[in-house]
């Protein structure tokens, strides 16, 4: 990812850490994470998950696109609305 100049968005395992130290010198730099990125690729994760539960969508079973599309538009319309009912 560094020599292609790709920013780093997933956090180390823990057993890749321990990996890395144990070889010492030959276990290379950490890879410095990029925080705002995680946590944006974090929120575009849970609304996939969030529109994954309905599963139509989850499997494609419309013919049109059109009529897929409008699924995904009823999905987050009412996702949003859900969000909205806790807001004071």
């Amino acid at each position: 990812l560094r020599s292609r100049g790709i920013a780093v968005v997933i956090p180390e395992k823990s057993d890749t850490i321990a990996a890395r130290e144990r070889r010492g010198r030959r276990g290379g730099r950490p890879p410095k994470l990029d925080a705002d990125l995680y946590r944006g690729r974090n929120i575009v994760e849970r609304s996939f998950a969030l529109a994954k539960q309905w599963r139509a969508l989850a499997t494609r079973y419309d013919k049109l696109a059109i009529t897929y599309r409008a699924a995904v538009t009823l999905c987050a319309i009412l996702t949003w609305l859900r969000q909205l009912g806790d807001t004071p």
